[in-house]
């Protein structure tokens, strides 16, 4: 009897002391699948990386945006700034020189010496005196020819004396005869050029004739355009000195 129970006792013992044989066991190899990365079934999780920590990575800088970019922009501006000055003084010194020139050919260009275009007092002197001139020089009265025969004395020089004589050749010839009598009405002048002493006129004239040796007066009328150069005398008058009709008889 007590044999049986000893032998049941030493069953119970070796029985406690496997079990706990194999617990213990058992504790080493779950901790190594737990350390070894082998063992490990990987996260997916742990494969990607933060977040934060890839977007910077990921940024891209701009061009010319950092230090060194700001540095060696400094250096060039240095290095071109004296350059880009000179070549402004070359091109202010080049347009100086060809406003110079050119105000130079300005003034030496013949309608900028026209006076009639910058001295309206002396256009007025000149075409008031030349339309008064003209009046009194191609008027003629048969009963009194003294007016025109003071005109063509004082108020014609140059070749526009002979030339006046010409054209009242035919006028003076017959105006006795037929009781002449001219008038000329100036309707328009125009000065074209004034150059120191020297002027060019063009005149737009009505002319009209009568005739008064008949029983019945005649009158006729006609028009006349013609150019006259005028040259201020020593006293200030101006005289006519030449009579241009553009090729049309008087």
């Amino acid at each position: 009897m007590s044999t049986t129970r000893h032998l049941v006792n030493r069953q119970r013992r070796l029985a406690s002391a496997g079990a706990a044989r194999v617990a213990t066991e058992a504790v080493p190899q779950e901790r190594a699948s737990t350390l070894d990365p082998a063992r490990r079934k990987p996260s997916p999780r742990a494969e990607e990386p933060p977040q934060e920590a890839v977007e910077p990575s990921r940024r891209r800088r701009l061009p010319g945006t950092g230090t060194a970019a700001r540095a060696r922009l400094r250096r060039v501006l240095s290095v071109r700034a004296p350059a880009v000055l000179c070549v402004l003084v070359v091109l202010l010194g080049g347009f100086a020189a060809f406003a110079a020139a050119r105000a130079d050919s300005l003034g030496s260009d013949p309608a900028v010496r026209n006076a009639a275009l910058t001295d309206p007092a002396r256009t007025s002197e000149v075409k008031g005196q030349t339309e008064k001139a003209v009046a009194a020089l191609f008027s003629y009265n048969y009963a009194d020819s003294g007016p025109a025969d003071k005109a063509a004395s004082t108020l014609l020089t140059g070749k526009a004396v002979q030339q006046h004589r010409d054209m009242l050749a035919a006028v003076r010839a017959q105006g006795k005869d037929q009781k002449l009598v001219l008038t000329t009405t100036v309707t328009e002048s125009g000065v074209e050029m004034i150059d120191g002493s020297r002027a060019r006129v063009l005149v737009y004239a009505d002319q009209s004739s009568t005739r008064t040796a008949g029983k019945k007066p005649e009158t006729t009328y006609a028009a006349a355009m013609f150019a006259v150069d005028v040259a201020r005398g020593s006293g200030g008058t101006w005289q006519i000195s030449g009579i241009d009709t553009f090729g049309q008889g008087s």
